[in-house]
């Protein structure tokens, strides 16, 4: 309460017109950003044939959880959220997406969540990615959101639309512990989808009002297009990535160069082999004094 939460500091070193627009676009749908970047196949596809040649397996969703993470770690402002009129500093860099149990319209989604720091390499993502995956895609396996989920499901239905009321009041005045913060997909620097994986076009996903998801990713299939290479237009494969952000608690700008960043990351996949050791601060500012996130 007044402020604290389990998963962010507080941000109290802002300019007066940052800290209106939480008020001014109360809710996440009035805040929402959409733009559109056709990303280049060719150095992806490169890449991945490559290292399967020194046998290191990796797919276009390891890398692009991996361009976010690497993108959120040196642009840590990418990472705040908004809650109750605040803005915060998210303690960690977390990615959620859903994965399908089996490739059936009638299968099961498993919801997954994983924290980094933001120092992981592009391997040490890749094998948690797929840790969780093997954890969660078993048909008889049953996750913490699974399971409350379910839990919810067993109540009437009028009683589904009070307990989320519940958890929607906890959760802006602070007073949710981490234990269950943890199990909610909805609270997480960003939510990503792999429409490409099934083949389907990709689209602009809306951020969820629950939870304080700041930014949604959404990849789809491939297509060719016409591109300028060496002054001569030719055909190139290119991916659209659909990205929808809460533009309340970074300003246009440090999006814009993050994202740069992250397109940069993408083209190049090979930067992000080795471990960041140094991370950028966000400057976090409690208690009347002025101190650094911490990792």
């Amino acid at each position: 309460m007044f402020g604290f939460r389990a998963d962010g500091k507080k941000v109290k070193n802002l300019d007066p017109i940052q800290r209106m627009m939480p008020h001014i676009m109360v809710s996440r749908a009035d805040a929402q950003n959409s733009t559109s970047y056709d990303v280049p196949c060719e150095p992806i596809d490169a890449f991945i044939k490559q290292e399967a040649e020194n046998g290191e397996k990796y797919n276009y969703m390891h890398i692009l959880i991996a361009s976010i993470v690497r993108g959120a770690a040196l642009y840590p402002r990418i990472n705040r959220f908004i809650c109750n009129g605040r803005i915060y500093a998210r303690n960690c860099i977390q990615i959620s997406f859903l994965v399908k149990k089996v490739l059936s319209q009638d299968a099961a989604d498993a919801t997954i969540k994983i924290d980094f720091t933001g120092h992981e390499s592009l391997p040490e993502i890749r094998d948690k990615i797929n840790e969780a995956i093997q954890k969660n895609v078993t048909l008889d396996t049953k996750n913490g959101t699974d399971s409350m989920a379910r839990l919810f499901s067993l109540v009437p239905n009028f009683m589904i639309g009070l307990l989320v009321g519940i958890l929607k009041f906890a959760d802006m005045h602070g007073l949710l512990p981490k234990s269950l913060l943890d199990l909610l997909p909805f609270h997480c620097t960003a939510f990503v989808t792999n429409l490409k994986s099934i083949k389907g076009p990709s689209i602009y996903h809306h951020i969820y009002n629950f939870g304080n998801t700041g930014m949604f990713f959404a990849m789809g299939k491939e297509s060719l297009k016409p591109v300028v290479r060496n002054g001569e237009i030719v055909p190139g494969k290119l991916m659209p990535l659909r990205i929808v952000t809460d533009e309340r608690f970074c300003d246009g700008f440090y999006f814009v160069n993050a994202f740069r960043k992250l397109m940069d990351l993408l083209a190049n996949p090979e930067q992000m082999k080795e471990r960041l050791e140094e991370l950028p601060q966000d400057t976090v500012v409690r208690h009347g004094y002025s101190k650094k996130k911490k990792d």
